[in-house]
């Protein structure tokens, strides 16, 4: 009778361990089964030349001028789709998912440092054949943008920032989002590899948010759907444990070249990155022109969508103005594309 009590207690037990390891445990995704969610519309994929296949959106007034938008760590372009919406009707708008995110993924080159993705950004230009265009970031994105005008100040008419990083600041660990955390420890950020609770990509997103009404179900699941897409986790450690203080104080220690025409954006209420950050810019970048939005997070792109895209509108407007754009007469025949449907599109979207 012991035997069979302790029998049946040890089978309980085992199966409530089984339930918990589902529960947590998360394989990776293949992209083709993330495509038929997430690359609707304007999507393609272009192959770039250092191999990897970019997710990527060409959208908005294709006679307008360019307009770059690169999102922040662990988000995708469709953080995007808010100012996509306000200003689609006078600018040409990309936005492309950066290596190790989104539906692009792993990449060759395994490069995931701000110099890596300002090559990729780069690559995916010169496949599109602009030559010269606006680019906007926002947190991991805004220091992509701000290190590809600083090498290729040639290229960029206007560089918007988005809450963006590039500043060391000192922040309360609580503020931190759990995930960003974990990647940190060697050993915990392996084990994430294949444990990764929904709640914790909730936790984190609600983290960016003051609004917690703008936080759906729908954004958590994009966002929990696209972080199990294959190698995004593998290439998020990696990043996370390239990342030294040192290069951080070295890369602010350039911000003073920058010399086009530049609007810092924040939310005074981020957490992520403290808004002693954005006039920490200002102070490093004597052109640049600041706004702060009151009651705003780390988003303002989604939480007050039209007033930021309202500002991005009329500081391009002036901007641009001593350099008006001129659409290219052809796009070169280097690189290849795909929309969703898998069809080629002759070197670049259309």
């Amino acid at each position: 009778m012991v035997k069979r009590i302790l029998l049946g207690t040890l089978t309980l037990i085992a199966l409530a361990f089984a339930v918990i390891v589902i529960s947590v445990v998360q394989f990776d995704v293949p992209r083709e089964e993330l495509v038929g969610k997430y690359a609707g519309g304007a999507s393609q994929f272009v192959t770039l030349p250092g191999g990897a296949s970019a997710h990527m959106r060409d959208e908005g007034n294709p006679e307008g001028p360019v307009l770059v938008l690169i999102h922040g760590s662990n988000a995708s372009l469709h953080t995007w789709e808010p100012w996509v919406a306000e200003l689609g009707d006078t600018y040409r708008i990309v936005s492309m998912d950066l290596p190790g995110h989104g539906l692009t993924g792993r990449v060759p080159s395994d490069d995931y440092t701000r110099e890596g993705m300002a090559n990729f950004v780069g690559e995916l230009m010169d496949v599109l054949g602009v030559d010269r265009f606006a680019v906007a970031g926002n947190s991991m994105g805004g220091g992509v943008a701000a290190m590809y005008t600083l090498d290729h100040p040639d290229r960029v008419t206007a560089l918007i920032l988005v809450d963006s990083a590039g500043i060391p600041v000192e922040r309360k660990e609580e503020d931190i989002p759990l995930a960003f955390r974990l990647a940190r420890m060697p050993v915990i950020s392996n084990v994430m590899r294949y444990v990764l609770p929904r709640s914790v990509v909730e936790e984190g997103v609600r983290k960016v948010f003051v609004d917690q009404s703008k936080v759906t179900d729908e954004m958590v699941s994009r966002y929990f759907d696209l972080s199990l897409h294959e190698g995004n986790r593998d290439a998020t450690r990696i990043r996370f444990q390239s990342y030294a203080a040192r290069d951080e104080e070295a890369f602010a220690a350039r911000l003073s070249e920058i010399t086009a025409p530049t609007l810092v954006i924040w939310g005074d209420k981020d957490g992520l990155i403290p808004v002693s950050a954005a006039h920490e810019f200002k102070k490093r970048i004597p052109q640049a022109e600041l706004v702060i939005f009151e009651n705003v997070g780390h988003v303002p792109m989604e939480e007050v969508p039209a007033a930021s895209a309202a500002a991005v509108r009329d500081f391009l407007a002036s901007a641009l103005a001593a350099s008006p754009y001129t659409p290219p007469a052809s796009l070169p025949a280097a690189g290849s594309a795909e929309n969703e449907g898998g069809d080629a599109v002759a070197g670049a979207a259309e």
